[in-house]
């Protein structure tokens, strides 16, 4: 019963919380139309970071030390699809049930849409019953970072690509054992590649 009630808390939330980015996003998008039309130059040329719990620019794994991808906005709009932008870039949700890992069952590793970084294992895969692809660990602990995510009057716990810094979903402490965990992520954010 208690955990059936976090369950439909966090989905409103969460839905809310994607209705408010879509509608923030459609303003952000007229605002930087009127900004470049209003001064003649085009933002979306500039290279982009999201805040990061490291080094904006470097990234440590597995003892070395790596640069993290950086590229310029139209350069992810033309990589990603409409959605994965939303999500990855401007820190979007997907609505619950809908993405095509939520109940996926197959065995191998999730990656990142965006550069393709390994992030989790199908085995610590598990249903959560939120709609979300959620895990109780990542691949390994630096296989993602996190930053403290204060918006919607919320304070969660935002889980990003340690390589591009592609927005992932957040992590909470309602999961499973071992870990107690559940890294609740967005579909659109990973892409699959299967076991052999």
């Amino acid at each position: 019963m208690k955990r059936t009630l976090i369950s439909l808390l966090l989905l409103l939330a969460c839905g809310l919380a994607a209705m408010h980015c879509t509608t923030k996003s459609e303003a952000k998008n007229d605002t930087n139309t009127t900004n470049r039309t209003a001064t003649g130059a085009d933002n979306q040329d500039k290279p982009t970071q999201h805040q990061s719990s490291k080094s904006s620019k470097y990234f440590t794994f597995k003892g070395q030390t790596m640069e993290k991808i950086t590229k310029t906005e139209n350069e992810w709009r033309s990589q990603l699809s409409p959605e994965q932008y939303q999500i990855c870039r401007n820190h979007g949700t997907e609505r619950a049930f809908t993405g095509k890992y939520w109940n996926f069952k197959g065995k191998g590793i999730y990656t990142c849409a965006g550069c393709g970084f390994e992030l989790f294992s199908s085995d610590t895969k598990f249903d959560s019953g939120t709609g979300w692809p959620s895990f109780w660990a990542p691949l390994t602990p630096e296989s993602v970072e996190t930053s403290t995510d204060k918006s919607y009057g919320m304070v969660r716990t935002e889980v990003h690509c340690p390589r591009c810094n592609s927005h992932l979903g957040h992590v909470f402490d309602d999961g499973p054992q071992p870990t107690g965990l559940r890294y609740c992520m967005n579909s659109a954010s990973l892409n699959f590649v299967e076991k052999k």
